[in-house]
């Protein structure tokens, strides 16, 4: 397969990622988007997203958050929020206090604290699943790491330690990582290619580019595709990814969904299958950030084709798939944050096929998380905002 040949600071530049940045040392804390939004020749682009019918109001419900990461809902009606900085957050009937015993993070470039999930029997087991960027291990840096603990007055106990990927680098980009549960009792998590898109992806003896699939208490299942080849990582479910920062469990179709950063372009959106190869960096529908090819392959026998792709870029993250009667248009469909372009997309879906695509929230900041809460509410995290509620048009006008 045909290559361009990089020198040195040409692949600083390829670690650059679906969020936009144009290399690591720019990967900032705020991970801003100011690269110019390119597409291979020869593809055309897709339509921008369309201005909704009706748009929907948004109340905040958490303010004076900075970079809210992720968050989900306590039975008691309370939530719990990662600030990326490392910062675990306990909000109920309006009051924000911090957790202690959140393990220590490394909060550089797009790594931080990251996912929070809670068990699929929360109420009567009582684990808290958090991924996070960790300098634990071999090497200089950090990489990614899955931990499970209880909360007990504001405060992680029974800390258990899941997975850890290895090395660390000092790269700061492409950590994943979302969490997931399926009908099955196994967690499905991510980890991002690191910035080393060259090695990591394609390689089951190696760490990054994974969806990885455990057992709740974080054992390897047998089923698992990889177990017992030999020097693999058994946890990994399927490879080839970038850096997924959104993911679901599809409530009717049993399936793991997830979208991922393209690198300038070609941001995807992959239906995880068992031990099959995504294709990344030996397909894409992204170019590099000086506008040079990657592969002039857009696909491959041996690889998965995405179920969609967006063209330009819109940096995803965070998924839902709408469930709740209280928003009768959006019911049965997608919705994805867009960091780059600030706004939260509505893609109308019929199966596995995604209709017409439109703007929610348009200009409300860098949508960082989206989640339908137990009462039916749809919530997303914003930076420098916090936790903002879409309104339903009754409620609006009340």
């Amino acid at each position: 397969m045909k290559r361009v040949l990089l020198s040195l600071s040409m692949i600083l530049a390829l670690t650059a990622c679906g969020e936009n940045q144009k290399s690591s040392e720019e990967a900032s804390t705020t991970e801003t988007e100011e690269q110019e939004v390119s597409t291979r020749e020869g593809l055309e682009e897709q339509p921008e997203a369309e201005a909704p019918e009706t748009d929907y109001e948004h109340e905040v419900v958490v303010s004076g958050l900075d970079i809210p990461w992720s968050f989900t809902f306590l039975p008691d009606g309370g939530m719990l929020i990662t600030e990326k900085s490392g910062e675990l957050i306990h909000f109920k009937n309006g009051k924000k206090q911090s957790i202690s015993g959140v393990p220590s993070v490394y909060n550089r470039g797009q790594g931080g604290l990251l996912e929070v999930a809670l068990h699929p029997d929360y109420k009567t087991e009582g684990w808290i699943y958090l991924t996070f960027a960790s300098e634990e291990g071999e090497g200089e840096g950090g990489n990614t790491k899955l931990i499970r603990a209880k909360l007990s007055d504001n405060q992680l106990t029974e800390i258990e330690d899941l997975y850890k990927a290895e090395p660390n680098t000092t790269k700061g980009v492409h950590f994943g990582s979302k969490i997931v549960f399926d009908e099955s009792g196994h967690l499905y998590f991510t980890i991002g290619d690191r910035g080393n898109r060259d090695e990591n992806p394609q390689d089951i003896t190696r760490d990054g580019g994974k969806v990885y699939r455990l057992n709740l208490d974080g054992s390897i299942p047998e089923d698992n595709p990889f177990v017992g080849e030999e020097n693999a990582k058994e946890a990994i479910y399927s490879y080839g990814h970038r850096n997924a920062q959104g993911m679901i469990y599809h409530p009717e179709t049993g399936e793991v969904w997830l979208h991922e950063h393209g690198p300038q372009g070609g941001d995807e959106i992959n239906i995880v299958k068992k031990g099959l190869n995504y294709g990344w960096p030996e397909v894409t529908y992204g170019v590099n950030y000086d506008d040079s090819i990657i592969t002039e392959q857009t696909s491959g026998p041996e690889y998965e084709e995405p179920m969609f792709y967006w063209l330009p870029s819109i940096a995803p993250s965070g998924f839902v798939y709408v469930t709740s009667d209280k928003y009768p248009d959006l019911k049965g469909d997608l919705l994805v944050g867009s960091l780059k372009f600030q706004y939260l997309e509505h893609l109308e879906l019929d199966g596995t096929e995604i209709g017409k695509r439109t703007k929610l929230l348009d200009g409300v900041g860098r949508l960082r998380d989206v989640r339908e809460g137990p009462d039916g509410f749809i919530y997303a995290a914003v930076e420098g905002t916090g936790i903002v509620k879409l309104l339903p048009e009754e409620e609006a006008s009340n």
